[in-house]
């Protein structure tokens, strides 16, 4: 792990336990978190800017093919139960996707989810909650 990725991922864990709140406002940002706000906030500690939501921050970033070459750092964006599609970002695709979580390293992620609010679990367990994945970004 490099120094940028052992800095976001201390970041990452210091809102473990922070309450989910779907579609938290930004005046309530960091007390609650969702998780697309969870990945912006920490992501915005290291000085990198990535969208508010979920369907946004997919369209940054440099896609990530194959599952086996996962960092840390990475996003991993999930079908999740209410997907989203934009014709305009992602053209020729049917791109759903309901559920965002920061790659951990050793097949954990971090998320905030509205069952555990935020913390880290397998990407199985996510993928099992939230359903398949749909996408990976490298932010850094």
């Amino acid at each position: 792990m490099n120094d940028i990725q052992e800095k976001l991922m201390s970041i990452a864990r210091s809102f473990l336990g922070i309450t989910y709140k779907y579609a938290v406002p930004e005046d309530e940002i960091p007390q609650y978190l969702d998780c697309s706000s969870f990945t912006r906030e920490t992501y915005k500690a290291i000085n990198v800017e990535i969208p508010r939501s979920t369907i946004a921050q997919a369209t940054k970033g440099v896609a990530v093919t194959d599952r086996n070459t996962l960092e840390i750092g990475d996003l991993i964006f999930f079908r999740g139960s209410k997907g989203h599609y934009n014709d305009e970002w992602f053209p020729n695709e049917e791109v759903y996707i309901g559920h965002v979580a920061l790659y951990a390293g050793d097949g954990m992620v971090i998320h905030a989810s509205s069952k555990l609010g935020v913390a880290e679990e397998s990407i199985d367990a996510v993928i099992t909650s939230h359903g398949r994945i749909t996408m990976i970004k490298r932010m850094l």
